[in-house]
């Protein structure tokens, strides 16, 4: 059966999901052009005509799904409603307990980005933009009166470093601590950062 012809930018993204599959998958020491091409049915030289080189595939895939994450994130923080409740909402998505996808990938990116300047830039972008994005909310819900907080960068900073954190636990040493704890760890933390009792995040729902 013949292939449906793709433009240009379709085909790039057809091959970023794939590479994103393949990463996943086999990590990024161990995923090769070839893996990429094979699970679409394709040439490595298609491949390596949109991406010159594995690495600029590799970047170009983390790069991919991070625009994805934030779109996601910006729809969750965008909401018609409290900044407490937006802020509830993105940072129990953005936890290893909750919905979003892709913890493998991210922990197999921070570990390749040690050596790869290309991707170490990117991580950098969307860990820079992720805490803006949480910090201005939380600056929304001061000027609003919902809480306090006197440093929103610095909240945004350390509620993203606990996530992370607990992302690489729970991801990678099975085990280690439950998702239950996980997510009540992440619920005092979100409370304490914005001065309430952990109380009120559940009220926050009603």
């Amino acid at each position: 059966m013949a292939r449906v012809r793709l433009s240009v930018a379709e085909r790039r993204e057809e091959l970023l999901r794939a590479a994103i599959e393949q990463i996943e998958k086999r990590g990024v020491a161990a995923v090769r052009i070839a893996d990429v091409a094979s699970a679409l049915g394709v040439s490595n030289a298609l491949v390596l005509y949109h991406f010159s080189t594995k690495e600029k595939l590799v970047a170009a895939a983390f790069a991919y799904a991070a625009e994805d994450d934030l779109a996601h994130l910006r729809k969750l923080l965008g909401r018609r409603t409290t900044a407490l409740r937006r802020l509830r909402a993105a940072v129990r998505w953005y936890a290893p307990t909750g919905q979003a996808k892709g913890w493998r990938l991210w922990i197999e990116g921070w570990a390749a980005a040690l050596r790869e300047p290309a991707l170490r830039e990117v991580a950098q972008d969307l860990d820079r933009r992720w805490k803006a994005a949480l910090a201005e909310v939380v600056a929304e819900g001061v000027a609003a009166g919902e809480f306090r907080c006197p440093d929103p960068f610095g909240a945004a900073l350390r509620l993203t470093a606990l996530l992370d954190g607990l992302a690489v636990q729970l991801t990678s040493y099975a085990g280690a601590v439950s998702r239950t704890r996980a997510q009540e760890w992440v619920d005092e933390a979100l409370a304490r950062e914005l001065g309430l009792e952990r109380a009120a995040l559940t009220a926050s729902q009603a």
